[in-house]
This record gives structure tokens, C-alpha cells and sequence, in this order.
């Protein structure tokens, strides 16, 4: 029997004295004798909180990059200073330029240049399709596609004229599957949670998902998709939900109603922990 622990080192809310918030997600991941850092926030409180929490990034073996926007690699270049020498796990896309557009026009939100730099001259392992790291973590990579009911989440593109859309085919999530189930970590689901989620059964031989825990990007949801999404969500079955990041207040605010006694907080300085047997 072995523990899979995820401590929240960056997220939009704080929950223990000293930690900061920002828009972002970090996770330390602990599995296999193994650390992982699962993202990197965007880069203002990540060493803050790992001095305050009183952990240790040093020995960390690898960092795992959902995708290229700001607020998840902002901190890339921080983490690399406090650990030596780990394999960075990115989609080649993750170092485009990303934009986004809303009422007050076109912004810039992809990698950071320092950060883009930092990951250049990392050992940077390209994930373009399904990839499982020493410690029995696995990686999405791509994700495909299928459902009539979920887009990317946002008006994003590569240009900053926002003529060319954005897919964002570097956005991939993290698992491994356990005696009770798959345990799910989501950067922000750009491709759509469900997506994501049946990409992930379809790739496990139909393994029952226990926990998943991350952004959904559900912040711009109509009601059809959040409709289709707690449907799909409980024909599932999932036995733990805990939404954060931009999943968005209302959307979480459903979870909750819609599954009673499964869904959880995602504040700075939680963690979680499930006794597996890997």
C-alpha cells in the first residue's frame, strides 16, 4: 500500500496563514517515491508558499506543464532555481503565442519569455501523445476532441489581431490509475473536462474514475454545456470532485449542489492524500 498526496501550492484562493493566492495552480504531486510539480502558477507566490508550507522542491524529479498560458508556467523559471535538474513535460505548443480577446481587446496570456527561455534550455521531454513517467504517473498528451458540447472556454488565438484561433493542442492532464479508481489532475481542461475524462477511460480500459481535482474552465459555461456536463460528470460515476482555478464560482457553486458530500475545497495549502495500492 502506498500514499498519493497532492498539496496545492498555487490557486485562486489561500487557506492557511502566511500562504498567498493568485490566479493560478500549482501541485506538488508525491506518488511512487517520487515528486512531481504539476504547473507552476504564474510565478509571484510560488516560493513563497513552499517556504511557508515548509516543503522542499529540490529533489523534485520532473515538471509536467498542462499548457502554455501564463498563469500555469508564469512560475517555470522560479522552479527551476529551487530544483535540480528535472525533466520538463510540455507539448511543443505550450511555447506559442497565445492571446486572448474580450471587451477590452486582445491580450497577450501565453508563456512568459523568461519562461519560454527556461524551458528551451531544460531538459524538456515534447508530449504528443500518451506518456507514462518513472514514478507511474501518467500524462493525456493531445486530447481528442468528441463531444458536441465543449470548446476551448475562451475566445483564445495565436495571433494578437485574433484572426487565428487558438485550439490549444498542447493542453493535457495527469493521472494514475489505483486500486480505487483514476485519480485525475487537470490543469485548466481545455478541451473540454469530459473530453478529457472519457480520453482517459478510453486510454485505461474503462478504469472507473475515483478523484479529479484541478481547473475545468467552466467560468464561461451556457447552460446547455454545465447541463451536459453534470450529466456526463454522474453517469461517471466520480467519487471525489474538487473544482477550482477557473472552473468558475457558479459552476462550482453546482457541483456542490449537484453531488452532495462528494465535492471538496481547493485552497492554498490543502492536500490530499489516497492509500493506493499502485
Amino acid at each position: 500500500m502506498s500514499t498519493l498526496k497532492i498539496t496545492v501550492l498555487v490557486e485562486n484562493t489561500a487557506g492557511k496563514n502566511g500562504v498567498l493566492a493568485e490566479h493560478g495552480l500549482s501541485y506538488l504531486i508525491e506518488t511512487g517515491g517520487e515528486k512531481i510539480l504539476f504547473d507552476t502558477g504564474q510565478g509571484f507566490v510560488l516560493e513563497n508558499n513552499v517556504q511557508r508550507l515548509n516543503l522542499d522542491l529540490s529533489d523534485v524529479s520532473s515538471i509536467v506543464l498542462s499548457h502554455g498560458h501564463y498563469d500555469h508556467t508564469g512560475g517555470l523559471h522560479t522552479a527551476l532555481s529551487l530544483i535540480s535538474h528535472p525533466k520538463v513535460y510540455a507539448h511543443p505548443s505550450a511555447v506559442d503565442s497565445k492571446f486572448s480577446r474580450d471587451p477590452d481587446g486582445s491580450h497577450p496570456v501565453g508563456m512568459p519569455e523568461v519562461d519560454r527561455l527556461a524551458l528551451q534550455q531544460a531538459d524538456w521531454i515534447r508530449v504528443e501523445a500518451p506518456t507514462k513517467l518513472p514514478c507511474g504517473l501518467r500524462l493525456t498528451g493531445p486530447i481528442p476532441r468528441v463531444t458536441n458540447f465543449e470548446d476551448t472556454g475562451g475566445a483564445f488565438y495565436l495571433d494578437a489581431e485574433c484572426t487565428v484561433p487558438d485550439e490549444l493542442p498542447d493542453d493535457q492532464s495527469a493521472f494514475i490509475e489505483t486500486e480505487n479508481g483514476t485519480v485525475v489532475i487537470l490543469g485548466c481542461a481545455h478541451s473540454g473536462v469530459i473530453n478529457t475524462l472519457l480520453y482517459i477511460r478510453y486510454i485505461t480500459d474503462n478504469h472507473p474514475i475515483h478523484t479529479v481535482i484541478g481547473g475545468m474552465h467552466l467560468i464561461h459555461a451556457d447552460a446547455n454545456r454545465m447541463d451536459r456536463t453534470i450529466e456526463e460528470l454522474r453517469e461517471l460515476n466520480i467519487q471525489q470532485l474538487i473544482p477550482c482555478h477557473c472552473t468558475g464560482l457558479p459552476a462550482v457553486v453546482r457541483m456542490w449542489n449537484e453531488f452532495p458530500g462528494k465535492c471538496r475545497p481547493c485552497l492554498v495549502g490543502t492536500t490530499l492524500s489516497i492509500e493506493v495500492q499502485l
